[in-house]
């Protein structure tokens, strides 16, 4: 492995790219901001998959940076990624240029420049909160996403103009209000290490403090609320549903699939990492909340009358799964989460970008104003089914194998949780079968009579994603490979111990 610092470019290069195009002077109907910021996209997808063909699974931390910052606070510049860290960086780098591509008409002409600025920026603090080894510099990066995603909800979206500024206040307030009480940790986290003999927020560093039961208790129920509201987690989640309808589906794929795996990566880095016996102690409560919210984002699903709060409101369901197979601190279970992680990512991204061309085509996010759109326009009633399908599990579609995972984990812990837990993926089955009746099948209505199919662009932008859920629902074990070791390390921490995930392609086969 090579001493390039491979890890600040990959930050840079988003980050970089967002100033350039902000600068560009935006003329109604120019598409150089689009371009400048499409080929910035695909570069940090690039220069990811190169940190990936490099990365040695089992090794451990990798293409690990440390440069003093701030030495008063024991504050450093220093990166890394392991297998979980990875995940999120292969996650957020695809993601990138697909939502980019999709995003091609979302912008309003006059602030072109500013629209696509502000998704590269929100991308490149994301990777630096999944490379960060620095409690400090992961706080700061932490915060800074909210700038971005402030201006891309209530600057632009497909609500009006007062709508899409509540929603982006009311997401505001609420992390906000995660991050101060986050804040409040961090700075524990410095008078325990400033106790110990020296201050630092190296993360490898605190693992190694010898912090007593009850201070250990206070710091992480800190980093726990934060996370749980970035997650989202019932009931902090509230925010979640409004955010995803006022904003543009392309800026909902960032938060949702990308920003708010935020939190729960900072439940598998920080709560585990840094407080094992605080995690132990609050399993039953985070696991309760989990299954809560597993069953409660998915009878709201059900009940909406808008596609994207729809979506957003599954993802709740989601990230009760993800919440539930750390929490239960098994291999199957925290391998399971860290791929759930991904596949949730890609699924989600896919149901929200066609919704979004579907909006585009009928002008309204209601799911009564359509109808028959199967008829007029097969390609994206079938794409738009496929990501249905991978949110439900379907088995050959890479989220069955993280789902079954996190399922394993949770009857391991116990048969009432997983019980519990699996009418989670029945209840999947019906709002995302019931919402596809609604709007494809049928009569056609008068919104979505005689629209247009896909193009050639927006069918590009899906593909990958597409043939990404392909990919990993028949040959999982690559990915799992990368994790299990991250995994294996996380059970050493927290005092558990038991076999890592092994799913081969043949057992997968035999499974469908």
């Amino acid at each position: 492995m090579s001493d390039f610092p491979w890890l600040s470019l990959l930050v840079l290069v988003p980050l970089a790219g967002a100033v350039v195009t902000a600068l560009i002077p935006a003329g109604r109907g120019s598409p150089l901001p689009k371009q400048v910021a499409f080929g910035a996209a695909l570069l940090t997808l690039a220069v990811a998959v190169v940190v990936t063909v490099q990365y040695a699974a089992g090794d451990g931390m990798q293409f690990t940076e440390t440069h003093e910052w701030i030495p008063a606070f024991g504050a450093h510049y220093a990166l890394g990624v392991d297998g979980i860290g990875l995940t999120l960086v292969l996650l957020t780098s695809l993601l990138l240029p697909v939502v980019v591509l999709a995003s091609w008409r979302d912008a309003d002409e006059a602030n072109t420049s500013a629209f696509f600025a502000w998704m590269l920026a929100l991308s490149g603090l994301a990777l630096v909160v999944f490379t960060a080894q620095d409690v400090f510099l992961f706080y700061v990066a932490f915060e800074a996403t909210l700038i971005p995603a402030y201006f891309l909800i209530g600057s632009f979206g497909i609500a009006d103009r007062a709508t899409r500024s509540k929603a982006a206040m009311k997401f505001l307030l609420y992390m906000l209000a995660g991050g101060l009480i986050m804040l409040a940790s961090v700075v524990g986290l410095y008078a325990v290490s400033a106790q110990a003999g020296e201050p630092t927020y190296l993360i490898p560093d605190l693992a190694k403090l010898d912090i007593d039961q009850t201070t250990g208790r206070w710091l992480f129920a800190g980093f726990f609320i934060a996370f749980a509201i970035k997650a989202p987690l019932f009931p902090v989640h509230t925010w979640l549903p409004d955010t995803t309808a006022a904003a543009t589906p392309g800026t909902s794929v960032l938060l949702i699939c990308v920003l708010d795996k935020i939190g729960t990566y900072g439940m598998l880095r920080f709560c585990l990492g840094l407080f094992p016996e605080a995690s132990r102690w609050a399993t039953p409560l985070v696991v309760t909340l989990a299954v809560i919210s597993i069953i409660y984002g998915a009878l709201l699903a059900i009940g909406q009358k808008d596609m994207l709060r729809l979506i957003g409101l599954t993802s709740l369901s989601h990230f009760g799964f993800i919440v539930l197979g750390i929490f239960v601190m098994s291999s199957q279970g925290i391998s399971g989460s860290t791929f759930y992680m991904f596949n949730h990512g890609v699924a989600t991204a896919i149901m929200f970008l066609v919704a979004g061309y579907l909006i585009h085509r009928s002008g309204s996010a209601k799911i009564s104003a359509h109808g028959g759109v199967e008829k007029v326009a097969p390609i994206l009633a079938g794409l738009f089914l496929v990501g249905g399908l991978g949110t439900l599990g379907l088995p050959g579609l890479s989220p069955f194998v993280s789902e079954f995972l996190v399922l394993v984990g949770g009857f391991d812990y116990s048969w009432v949780v997983g019980a519990f837990a699996v009418t989670g993926i029945v209840l999947a089955a019906i709002y995302v079968l019931l919402m596809y009746q609604r709007l494809m099948t049928g009569p056609s209505r008068p919104a979505t009579a005689g629209f247009k199919d896909l193009n050639s662009r927006e069918i590009g932008a899906i593909t990958p994603l597409v043939l990404v859920m392909l990919l990993f629902g028949f040959f999982p074990q690559p990915a799992l490979d990368v994790i299990n070791p991250a995994v294996e390390t996380t059970m050493e921490v927290v005092g558990q111990s038991d076999e890592p995930p092994v799913v081969p392609a043949s057992e997968q086969e035999d499974h469908q």
